[in-house]
């Protein structure tokens, strides 16, 4: 609570301190990457998939979110405006370091860094990914809607042949994967068919979200994902196990094959500017996830099989 009494009071003090933005210069603003860039100067723990998580949101409820995943052993701070210890009881009770950090404007030595800093991974990626859509605007962001609603429209004309599978393991062929002018995967979601014939899984998939593509699959930056959530760059993986049931040696096993999975797909998709959902059907596998990984960002959907 005290957290985020402080963060309350920063975003006051920020409204009142900054005058209002012309026009102009509030179109040309971007608060998503100016957070990323910086949060790239910090040393984060996580790689930085924190940050590009909360991102979008203003700068002091990000640190009131990400502050944990701080390397604080190479962090010093210095209250050189004497804001943390006049403007708030509360900033000064939950530490002098979160309040200095979060502060609207942070002035010059407040914050200092011990040793070089190695810009997070995850950071990199979504500042890079950024980059490449304003380098070739044609490819990239809302220059694309009408490709995109085109595909669109041509996968629901194009009726869906219902292939035989060969074994259990079998899945739909994947389409090529587009790619920009780099080489590297396009960021441009492309809709594929569902892989398997798991009717309850896809379902869950569609309404949960719900998916943009219904019926679909979708490609981003190369990895396949279960959904692409309607009005938000969210992307979804579901999971409809019935992990309740699983014995404690089983459950282990299901999780470390699923980290193995999710880290790949949440690379993809902070790569590419996008949010990265896990659902599952039940509270224990939420869990039991985020046991493993306290930073996955996991809903229970309540989906049965």
């Amino acid at each position: 609570m005290r957290l985020r009494a402080c963060a309350a009071l920063l975003l006051f003090l920020s409204a009142c301190a900054t005058s209002a933005p012309s026009p102009a210069e509030r179109a040309s603003r971007n608060p998503r990457i100016a957070n990323l860039q910086r949060a790239a100067v910090l040393p984060w723990t996580d790689g930085g998939r924190c940050v590009v998580r909360e991102a979008s949101q203003a700068w002091p409820v990000l640190v009131e979110t990400c502050y944990r995943t701080l390397d604080h052993d190479r962090l010093e701070f210095h209250d050189t405006m004497g804001r943390c210890t006049v403007a708030s009881a509360d900033a000064a009770a939950v530490g002098l370091g979160f309040c200095v950090l979060a502060a609207p404007e942070i002035a010059v030595g407040a914050v200092i860094v011990l040793g070089v800093v190695v810009v997070g991974v995850a950071i990199k990626e979504a500042l890079d990914a950024y980059e490449l859509r304003h380098a070739y605007p044609e490819e990239a962001g809302t220059s694309r809607g009408t490709k995109v609603a085109s595909r669109e429209a041509e996968a629901q004309r194009k009726p869906r042949l219902k292939p035989e599978p060969a074994g259990q393991d079998w899945q739909p062929p994947v389409p090529p994967v587009p790619v920009d002018r780099t080489g590297r995967a396009s960021c441009e979601p492309v809709p594929v068919p569902h892989a398997g014939e798991d009717d309850p899984h896809n379902e869950c998939a569609d309404k949960f979200p719900p998916n943009r593509y219904p019926g679909m699959d979708v490609l981003v930056g190369g990895v396949r994902f279960d959904a692409l959530q309607v009005g938000v760059r969210v992307l979804w993986e579901i999971k409809t196990h019935q992990f309740d049931t699983y014995s404690k040696f089983i459950r282990r096993r299901e999780i470390e094959k699923e980290l193995a999975q999710i880290e790949k797909e949440q690379d993809a998709a902070a790569a590419c500017g996008y949010g990265y959902v896990i659902g599952v059907s039940t509270q224990a596998h939420k869990d039991a996830l985020l046991e493993a990984d306290p930073l996955l960002d996991v809903v229970v959907t309540g989906c049965k099989r």
